[in-house]
């Protein structure tokens, strides 16, 4: 059984830090394709961080300098650091993982960020 689980989502104030993380179980985490997204109310998911399996990365400009991802192979966890954060960054956000082993994409249950003061 796949599974991806996120933690780390919380109620942070405006310029604050913080650092999700994403445990996956149940495929290859070394060649998986890793992502982020999140959805805000009303609006549609979008991508926040594309990690590939060889660290590359992608980031869009909403968040380019200011979200950071590391993946620890050893742990099968991906984490997404996310700095400098605004109220805009307020949304939902989930773990998605492509497996190249059984071409199938997972999600994440999702973990809310809400940045407030």
């Amino acid at each position: 059984q796949v599974q991806l689980v996120e933690s780390g989502g919380g109620l942070v104030q405006p310029g604050g830090s913080l650092t999700l993380s994403c445990a996956v179980s149940g495929i290859d985490f070394s060649i998986a394709l890793m992502r982020w997204y999140r959805q805000a109310p009303g609006k549609q998911r979008e991508l926040v961080a594309h990690i590939s399996r060889d660290g590359s990365t992608y980031w869009p400009d909403s968040v380019k300098g200011r979200f950071t991802s590391s993946r620890d192979i050893a742990k099968n966890t991906v984490y997404l650091q996310m700095n400098s954060l605004k109220p805009e960054d307020t949304a939902v956000y989930y773990c998605f993982a492509y497996s190249p082993g059984t071409f199938v994409d997972y999600w994440g249950q999702g973990t809310q960020v809400t940045v407030s003061s």
